[in-house]
């Protein structure tokens, strides 16, 4: 079986990392030479081409390019397609990809691998991402069997979470424990950049350690990925904003009201409940 990967940053290197290691014959497309080039030095992929002909033997071909490339990239592989290809993405956000792919190729699985590092680009690719991480499949009712059989079959050759549910279903739920993370984050390593007193601001610069690092993690992340998910996800997102917001406020004034029962009560509610995000 022969893979395709358009996009070789973070996850498509990755993808061809691991694929390669499992036997399969990895073929890549990307933008710019000096990537494809370095592709092939990596060991990522076994050729690589900024022409997407190279594709064109190809069963399988992920697109892990930027959410609003995903339909443009496809049409313009169109043309390399045999009838057969089967093709898969690795977005973020899936009604909007699935909404807007599905009509132009039948044979397409909506996918999206729960991984990623604050780096990105080729150098950022590592073998072993998608272990132990959950990867959601979302196929329609009108999907082809087939087409979903191989695609599952692949990427539990990366990993054992493999989980299916419906492209509006997905996009809920990542808003919630993907998309708004990031943006609180964001508001996170903002809220401390505002500190005006030159000294304090050095002193937390200097002080910040594992749990600002650990929190602010994925604020520090790609700014386009960032814009892509609350762009594509926007109703659900603003949805998990306006919740978290309110949780935000009952904080404010328990704090203001000095409820510290009130206070001990809710963290000792949400130690209990953190464990349940995590098997």
């Amino acid at each position: 079986m022969k893979i395709g990967i358009v996009g070789l940053g973070l996850i498509g290197g990755s993808l061809g990392l691991d694929l390669r290691k499992l036997g399969y014959s990895v073929l890549g497309v990307s933008r710019q030479d000096y990537t494809c080039k370095r592709a092939i030095e990596l060991g990522v992929v076994d050729d690589a081409s900024v022409k997407m002909n190279l594709l064109a033997a190809s069963d399988i071909i992920f697109i892990c390019t930027p959410i609003s490339a995903i339909a443009p990239t496809l049409q313009a592989l169109i043309p390399h397609l045999s009838p057969d290809a089967i093709i898969t993405d690795v977005g973020s956000v899936k009604t909007a990809v699935v909404e807007a792919v599905t009509p132009l190729w039948h044979n397409f699985v909506g996918g999206h691998p729960m991984a990623g590092r604050e780096s990105n680009g080729i150098e950022a690719a590592v073998s072993g991402l998608f272990t132990d991480c959950a990867y959601v499949l979302t196929p329609l009712d009108t999907t082809p069997t087939d087409a979903v059989k191989q695609v599952e079959h692949l990427v539990r050759s990366l990993t054992d979470r493999v989980y299916f549910c419906s492209p509006q279903d997905h996009d809920r739920a990542v808003a919630l424990i993907s998309h708004l993370p990031v943006m609180v984050s964001a508001s996170l390593i903002n809220a401390c950049i505002d500190e005006t007193d030159p000294i304090v601001l050095e002193l937390v610069q200097k002080l910040a350690s594992s749990g600002f690092r650990d929190t602010s993690r994925v604020g520090g992340g790609n700014p386009e990925l960032g814009v892509m998910m609350a762009r594509y996800n926007r109703d659900f997102l603003l949805r998990s904003l306006l919740s978290y917001r309110h949780r935000l406020d009952e904080l404010i004034e328990r704090v203001e009201q000095s409820d510290w029962q009130g206070l001990e009560q809710h963290l000792q509610d949400t130690q209990a409940a953190r464990s349940q995000f995590f098997s």
